[in-house]
């Protein structure tokens, strides 16, 4: 199946970035340097490579700086998506943007991760995977025995179809979210809530059968932690040797 690249990417920069501390007690997790780039870079450099139009950015902890940061960039497009007043995760903050997204698929993207690349490009190997007829989501999934700094026992199962199913309590799973996927606006289109998580609608698409997987081809970084930063750039260092 082939599909056409999402033209907008919703990427997640609004949050506290409590786990980062002390790294981002006085910047936003976002800014947060590995291997010489801040994070949102890292993620907003694979977009732009893909050939992805237009990104939009929300803000909350410190978000002048990430204004700040954000506004020299062209390669994607930045629009931000202020949420200084209330904070409204991961679902509240799409609801919110729901106009400006449109009735098209859209990709979904963290900021406390990306990857190292394999020799395709993992956002375009997505687009190609993505079949909106089985499909509700899509999302980039890692092997958690070779991903770097992986600290839970995995999010999910996968089938020979790309399957996902949500990993039982008390379980390992060999599966990770990577942070990246592809999802329908139509999802959040009756949602009245401000504030809500994104999570439960990922688990009520995989328990209808129309939450999917495709395992990244790379190296994954999770970068949810001062160690982690260490971790993440050791990494990124024998991947160019």
């Amino acid at each position: 199946m082939t599909s056409a690249l999402p033209q907008t990417a919703m990427v997640f920069a609004a949050g506290m970035g409590t786990r980062m501390r002390p790294l981002s007690d006085n910047i936003p997790k976002p800014l947060v340097e590995v291997a010489g780039k801040p994070l949102i870079d890292h993620c907003l450099d694979l977009f732009a490579q893909a050939g992805v139009p237009r990104a939009i950015v929300n803000v909350h902890y410190r978000a002048d700086q990430l204004e700040a940061h954000l506004r020299g960039r062209t390669s994607p497009r930045i629009i931000i998506s202020d949420e200084r007043a209330l904070l409204l995760d991961q679902g509240g903050g799409i609801r919110k943007v729901l106009p400006e997204l449109g009735p098209e698929p859209f990709f979904l993207c963290n900021t406390d991760a990306f990857w190292i690349e394999g020799p395709l490009s993992n956002l375009q190997r997505l687009a190609d995977f993505w079949d909106p007829e089985r499909m509700d989501v899509l999302l980039l999934v890692a092997a958690a025995a070779t991903s770097v700094g992986v600290d839970w026992p995995g999010d999910f199962d996968m089938d020979v179809d790309g399957r996902l199913t949500r990993r039982a309590e008390n379980n390992v799973a060999p599966f990770v979210y990577s942070g990246v996927g592809i999802i329908k606006p139509q999802l959040f289109a009756n949602e009245t809530r401000d504030v809500f998580r994104l999570a439960p609608f990922l688990f009520e698409a995989a328990e209808k059968g129309r939450l999917f997987g495709l395992r990244l081809d790379g190296i994954w970084l999770h970068v949810g932690t001062p160690d982690a930063v260490a971790d993440a750039e050791d990494a990124i260092a024998q991947s160019i040797l």
